[in-house]
């Protein structure tokens, strides 16, 4: 369905040229649920806003393949973009008060939504879908609550209507730019749930990007692990967090702050150092400077893919050191 090789994206800004993505590669299939992790810097969200061609004026991006279906979305004129954004691939953000305007109505954001997908429609059908719509997210009453404002409703609420949103265009795949920041654990679980149902109901793909390891690791069918602008680590989700290749994902795996500790009685683990400057990106690996079994050639440029194989499994992973016994080694600090 959806195909990227070797996408880089720069920001032309006043200290310099900032390299947010740096050869990234990946594929969506048809009903696939794809994890993006990493910490914040590390170019998810630009990955997810380049594949909508929805970057600022200083933005550039280049790629060898972004296709969509077959066809060539760099390619795209303004009206292609109109059909693709929206009716082929959809995208929800965190924080959605913010995305909603205070001042109109849930049903009229919804009906205007509708009519610039389908601007022949009566408003009969309009309104039919839109509280076709807000049923399918479950959201109770929903005939009264399409005369609700914004700030009627609590986040999680307001997350299941912009999932209402970008399902009107009836897409394909929909992006989730960290949808499930700043709601509590059950409202979480909850739109995870809603996006498991609606994977199954409507075959649709999903990119889910997120910081949240023990959020992703019950939802995607396979994980991509970025860092410094660069794909680290990918594979198969079990295996993946089962089994890390990297150190980065390693660490990634024991920051995870298990139930019942407290710092008053454990140190609470934590990745040592600080992310990359995008403005000065390291000539190696970009983890290397917190890197705990660094070697020399690890400075020495960006690590090529390693593919690993287990039976009919396969992942892949940028350590020219750590291997199998990443995890253990990360652990052990060995040097």
């Amino acid at each position: 369905m959806l195909t990227v090789e070797n996408l880089n994206v720069d920001f032309t800004t006043g200290g310099g040229l900032l390299k947010a993505v740096r050869g990234v590669s990946f594929s969506v299939a048809p009903g696939e649920i794809l994890g993006v992790v990493g910490e914040s810097g590390s170019g998810k969200s630009v990955t997810a806003h380049t594949i909508m061609r929805l970057l600022p004026a200083n933005g550039d991006m280049k790629a060898d393949t972004l296709t969509f279906s077959g066809r060539d979305v760099l390619e795209f004129d303004r009206e292609e973009l109109r059909g693709y954004r929206g009716r082929e691939v959809a995208m929800i953000f965190q924080e959605p008060g913010r995305s909603f305007d205070p001042i109109y109505s849930i049903g009229k954001s919804l009906v205007e939504t509708l009519q610039a997908h389908e601007p022949d429609l009566s408003d009969e059908e309009v309104n039919a879908r839109s509280l076709r719509l807000l049923e399918e997210v479950h959201v109770q009453n929903a005939r009264e609550r399409l005369g609700n404002f914004p700030h009627q409703f609590s986040g999680g609420l307001l997350q299941r209507i912009m999932i209402a949103h970008a399902l009107a265009g009836d897409p394909a795949l929909l992006i989730a730019d960290e949808p499930t920041t700043a709601l509590d654990v059950t409202i979480q679980a909850g739109i995870i749930d809603l996006l498991l149902e609606l994977r199954r109901t409507r075959n649709l793909a999903i990119i889910f990007i997120t910081h949240n390891l023990a959020l992703i690791s019950g939802f995607a069918d396979r994980l991509l692990v970025m860092y410094g602008g660069l794909v680290l680590e990918e594979g198969p989700t079990e295996q993946l967090l089962s089994a890390p290749r990297h150190p980065y994902t390693a660490g990634l795996l024991q920051s995870l702050v298990p139930f019942g500790l407290h710092h008053s009685v454990e140190a609470l683990p934590v990745l040592s150092g600080s992310p990359p400057d995008p403005l000065r990106p390291e000539p190696g690996c970009p983890f290397a400077p917190r890197c705990p079994i660094v070697r020399p050639r690890c400075r020495e440029g960006v690590p090529a893919w390693t593919s690993e194989r287990d039976g009919d499994t396969s992942w892949n992973h940028r350590c020219v050191v750590g291997g199998p016994k990443s995890a253990d080694l990360f652990r052990g600090g060995e040097s």
